[in-house]
């Protein structure tokens, strides 16, 4: 009968310290990332899908872009994080800019290249490059309109109840008279239920 207890025991403790000893992910498979992904309460890529296709559909309709006779340059800048969650907002407006430039209406001047540009303007007037292919200030075209935006959510907890809300508003502005001539925002909310955990 000792033995059978010492036997249960062992293995309780085997089973007990496998569930609670360290774990890894070691298997994954691809998945669709248009599948809808709400693993935890945190702001997701369908979020950030979903924002950015409502709006930057809304945004090619205004005349503004809709019925230019030529695509007018934009520059697409800040998305500033009124949340508390770290939200990569160079994502969503790397996505932004994507998605207007694939639809062929408007051209783009890169800010975040700025630098880079300035760097390479030295280096051409160092010597080393053909003079017929020098590049240099004074050639680059300014942008028309400056796309920028904010992200807000409020959060609220009841009991095991949880909302998440996110509002994204984004601006397109015109650089010469500074008149936002568009504006709109997409809304989502998502609800999550906390359960508990064990073995």
């Amino acid at each position: 009968m000792k033995k059978f207890v010492l036997s249960i025991f062992a293995a309780s403790t085997l089973v007990f310290g496998t569930a609670c000893g360290p774990q890894a992910f070691v298997k994954g498979d691809y998945e669709d990332v248009d599948k809808e992904n709400n693993l935890n309460d945190q702001w997701s890529e369908t979020d950030m899908q979903k924002v950015v296709h409502d709006l930057v559909g809304g945004m090619v309709q205004h005349s503004t872009i809709g019925t230019a006779k030529k695509p007018p340059i934009v520059m697409v800048t800040k998305l500033q994080n009124k949340t508390d969650e770290h939200i990569d907002t160079q994502s969503i407006m790397d996505m932004v800019r994507v998605e207007l430039q694939r639809g062929g209406r408007v051209a783009f001047v890169d800010k975040e290249a700025r630098e880079d540009v300035a760097e390479e303007y030295n280096y051409q007037k160092s010597g080393m490059v053909n003079e017929e292919t020098r590049k240099g200030p004074g050639g680059q075209i300014g942008a028309d309109l400056i796309v920028n935006g904010r992200l807000d959510s409020i959060v609220q907890e009841v009991g095991k109840d949880k909302s998440v809300y996110y509002k994204v508003t984004l601006n397109l502005t015109n650089l010469k008279t500074n008149l936002v001539v568009w504006s709109d925002y997409k809304q989502i909310r998502k609800k999550f239920r906390k359960r508990s955990i064990g073995l």
